[in-house]
């Protein structure tokens, strides 16, 4: 057996309804692939209909499962009732939410615009609060004996990071949901649960965060202890466990994977107070020239 290996038994996700934030690409498609080869029903959100469609197709083709594509963007919690909706009633039912959606800058603090800060608030926090409170109301009032909340955060949300504070102080939020309403929500049957991971590289989210030669120098795998970054079946894995029954006694828990990168040094990012104020001037350039392609 390798860490790559798939976990879980056949079926063990057989009649799940999953709902993904965030899940055309990257992690969040990685962990939808697994759901569906696992027997879940899915839904993916983010604003990109036509990314989330293709991504469906493409996912559909590969397991013979079920994959809906429902546009919605978080930061409106009216657009979250609708995308539960039209989820209901592809499906009938929702068991799990999959808070993953998400956003992050970095940069020094003082170079962040109100609006930049906000922006990752909105998608991290607010994103995540919509949703959950969405879905929380819906099967509080129906009465639904069993559900569960799954929340990626990021091991920086409890010792924070320099040059990624939006992201922290956002996850951090996240965190402290999680836990709270484990507590709170247990008695309608409603588990709540977090996967912290350290360095999972995606291509679209790592070549904005460090693009050009960075990732070369900044190579975060030298910071994890296995001295390798994560590869996505890893995460996949233990999300689908902590979405299944097997995971029934498990609420308000934070799973970390990240190889024991927070142990050896606090802070994912802090390594970034090695680049000179130049680099820094670069470095926005090519991430404007980017976005703006």
């Amino acid at each position: 057996m390798a860490y790559t290996d798939k976990m879980l038994r056949d079926n063990a996700l057989q009649d799940k309804v999953i709902v993904i934030t965030g899940g055309g690409s990257g992690l969040g498609k990685s962990m939808t692939k697994y759901f569906m080869e696992l027997g879940a029903k899915v839904a993916i959100t983010s604003r990109d209909l036509e990314k989330l469609k293709a991504t469906s197709k493409e996912l559909e083709d590969a397991t013979g499962g079920k994959c809906l594509a429902v546009q919605c963007d978080v930061r409106h919690y009216e657009e979250v009732e609708n995308m539960l909706q039209e989820v209901l009633s592809a499906y009938g039912k929702v068991d799990v939410l999959l808070n993953n959606a998400a956003g992050n800058f970095i940069s020094p603090t003082e170079r962040l615009s109100a609006n930049a800060f906000d922006t990752i608030i909105d998608i991290v926090l607010k994103g995540s609060k919509n949703c959950t409170l969405a879905f929380g109301k819906h099967w509080i009032d129906t009465k639904q004996e069993k559900s569960t909340i799954l929340n990626i955060v990021t091991t920086y949300a409890w010792t924070g990071s320099a040059y990624v504070v939006p992201s922290a102080t956002a996850k951090a939020g996240v965190l402290a949901m999680t836990r709270s309403l484990a507590v709170e929500w247990a008695k309608y049957g409603i588990r709540s649960n977090a996967i912290a991971p350290g360095p999972f590289p995606t291509k679209g989210a790592w070549d904005r965060l460090l693009p050009g030669d960075l990732k070369d120098k900044f190579d975060l795998a030298k910071k994890v202890p296995l001295k390798r970054v994560g590869d996505h079946q890893e995460l996949a894995n233990i999300a689908a466990y902590l979405v299944s029954d097997f995971s029934a006694y498990v609420n308000g828990e934070v799973i970390t994977i990240d190889g024991g990168e927070w142990l050896k040094g606090a802070g994912q990012f802090n390594l970034l107070e090695a680049i000179p104020e130049e680099m820094w001037d670069m470095l926005e350039e090519m991430i404007k020239a980017k976005k703006n392609k």
